[in-house]
Parts: C-alpha cells; structure tokens; sequence
C-alpha cells in the first residue's frame, strides 16, 4: 500500500466567495481521513473512549498550491512522516491531489495521544496505537523520532 487515500466531493458549503474550498475545509478533510483510516484498522473512536485516549493536536498547517472547485475530483493521500517508535508523538500528511494527479495542497499534522481522564499525555501507549501506525504508509522523507 502507498498510502491511505479517500476521493472527496466538494460540497457547496465548502466554497468561500472566490469560488475555491475555502481554507478550512481542508482541515476538515484532514480530520475526517484521518478518524476513518484509524476506525478501518480497528482504532475505533468507541474503542478510545472505552480505554479512556484520544489523539491530540499540536500543530495544523496546509500550504495551498493550486485551486480546488466546486466540481473538482480531488483525492487525498495521507502517510505517516514522523513517529516515535512507540508511537506517542507523530506527524502525518495529506496530500490533495486533482483528477490530474498535480498537488493542490498539503496539510500536515503533529500530534500525540491524551488520557481524556487525566488530560495529560498518554503513557504507556496502547499496543493497538502502536500496531496502527506501523502500517501506516510512510512519506519517502519518513524519519523515526
């Protein structure tokens, strides 16, 4: 597998007033990739809740490289680019790319893993968090933390 990809369809919600997604819908593409990528490899959000952890946020950036329309096909790949080995802390990459496979954007992500108890930082980190992103596709600039 080379990565984890989704085609989208643009909704109309998703247009600003130039006529092109507006700038936080790709965060929302992003967020939605990712829940479904983990709930596909069994790291269910019933799961997280069950055990009490949920992934967290530290940094969200996306560079825009060229307009996405209305009618546009469009189809994200995410892959893994950083990680700690065990798998508390890392980096993933969404890449949009049109129906002519030329970059639109790239959103990339940081995170870790929070005890929703505790509101702190996971440890030690479940051994299915760990199993997941080991077979996430890596990005060809992958580095182990």
């Amino acid at each position: 597998m080379i990565s984890f990809s989704k085609i989208i369809s643009i909704r109309w919600a998703d247009i600003d007033p130039n006529f092109h997604i507006r700038h936080s819908a790709y965060y929302d593409f992003g967020s939605q990739q990712r829940i479904e990528i983990l709930e596909q490899q069994g790291l269910t959000m019933r799961l997280m809740q069950q055990e009490c952890f949920g992934p967290i946020i530290f940094r969200e950036e996306c560079v825009f490289r060229k307009e996405i329309r209305l009618h546009d096909i469009i189809t994200i790949h995410a892959k893994l680019d950083k990680m700690k080995p065990d798998a508390s802390r890392w980096t993933i990459q969404h890449e949009f790319l049109n129906a002519e496979n030329k970059l639109c954007a790239t959103l990339t992500i940081d995170g870790a893993w929070i005890d929703t108890k505790l509101r702190k930082l996971l440890k030690p980190i479940p051994q299915i968090v760990i199993d997941v992103f080991q077979t996430f596709p890596k990005t060809e600039t992958f580095i182990e933390l």
